[in-house]
């Protein structure tokens, strides 16, 4: 056989390789799909929405949006570990929580619920206008549909996807050169979700300097409107939550380090592999001074892995990661694992600590796999 026919019978093998992977996580993501559609569907409780409910009424009568407001606050029990949910975000949303009271809580998480969809729909015809096409736009649709932080998002009426959004779009711009709307849009997602300030450091570091300063411009005049409102008492309020909130990183939808090392019980030990892998992501940056697309990437992922709590909803702001990536085996394994639904995970409460540490950390597990396919395409280019 000549080079050339070598050649091209590893090309087929691999397009017959490709569709078969494709199709089994199809087909996986259509079962996910239809075990997750009656969680959300029946009235189910608040859950986080409550918190939020909570929060934003507090604010709005002089009380501190940070503290626990049964039956609101929802307090939540399993197997070995029991905690109350207040609101964890920033001090800002206190006044974007208000805005959930103009209606009946019920009506109210409905109607989030349904706007969360639809940002869900753009995000992903984003995503598809981009990097997909043909049958390989189906497989996107199925498993962007399938995965556990989307479905958990509604069930629990959290506020992750418009930020998952402006993160993608913000991805897009960059890799158009449109640097100052990017930043923009990074700004608004780190003034909610604080752990993504990784991703301007990482883009400062690695010479994209326009984006990673309007970005923290951004996130910085945001964060001083709630001291208009309310003073920096807000500010300490938060700042003891968050200081004091160590108990919930073992819960296993947390898929950070810190959330391997508090079920090992080594939670210290979380912080020490966090820093290193920011020092080493930071070192590399400096000295390869990567492409925007690939520091964004690592920052990212490194964004959840490094947080003390790196919840699963987090990995939504990974599509695309993952997506730009596919071409990637590795990618496919953990697409497939972040599809993963939440029952079948928290159900491990209570197993044995291997347990706990192996299947029921298969979130964080993932993203591993996630960063170490990102080193090793890095190696490649």
């Amino acid at each position: 056989m000549s080079q050339l026919d070598a050649s091209y019978a590893a090309g087929k093998l691999d397009r017959i390789l490709f569709w078969i992977a494709a199709a089994l996580l199809t087909l996986f993501s259509l079962w996910v799909i239809w075990v997750e559609w009656p969680r959300i569907a029946p009235p189910h409780g608040l859950w986080d929405f409550g918190a939020f409910l909570a929060s934003g009424r507090a604010a709005a009568e002089g009380l501190n949006p940070y503290g626990i407001y049964p039956p609101l606050t929802p307090h939540v029990v399993f197997p070995g570990f029991e905690a109350w949910n207040p609101n964890l975000n920033p001090p800002v949303s206190a006044l974007l929580f208000q805005l959930f009271d103009l209606a009946p809580p019920e009506v109210s998480f409905r109607a989030w619920s349904w706007i969360s969809i639809g940002l869900y729909a753009a995000t992903i015809a984003l995503l598809l206008h981009r990097y997909a096409r043909g049958p390989e736009a189906v497989v996107l649709i199925a498993w962007a549909g399938a995965l556990a932080g989307f479905w958990d998002t509604l069930y629990l009426g959290q506020i992750y996807i418009p930020l998952v959004l402006a993160a993608v779009g913000a991805w897009l711009l960059l890799e158009r050169g449109e640097h100052v709307w990017a930043g923009v849009l990074i700004g608004l997602v780190i003034a909610i979700k604080p752990n993504f300030l990784v991703w301007p450091v990482l883009l400062f570091l690695a010479g994209h300097r326009k984006s990673s300063l309007v970005s923290v411009g951004t996130a910085a005049v945001i964060s001083i409107i709630p001291v208009l409102f309310f003073g920096v008492e807000i500010y300490r309020q938060w700042a003891e939550l968050v200081v004091s909130d160590g108990e919930r990183a073992m819960f296993l939808t947390n898929a950070s380090l810190s959330g391997f090392t508090a079920r090992a019980g080594i939670p210290y030990l979380g912080l020490v592999l966090s820093g290193t892998m920011l020092l080493a992501l930071a070192g590399w940056a400096l000295w390869k001074q990567p492409p925007v697309v690939q520091a964004s990437s690592f920052a990212l992922v490194a964004a959840v892995l490094a947080s003390p709590l790196g919840w699963i909803h987090y990995t939504l702001f990974l599509l695309p990661v993952i997506v730009s990536h596919w071409r990637f085996w590795p990618m496919w394994l953990v697409a497939a694992m972040l599809c993963i639904p939440v029952p079948m995970i928290i159900n491990q409460f209570g197993a044995p600590t291997s347990v706990q540490l192996t299947t029921g950390s298969a979130y964080g597990w993932a993203l591993v796999l996630c960063l170490v396919t990102l080193v090793v395409s890095a190696r490649r280019t």
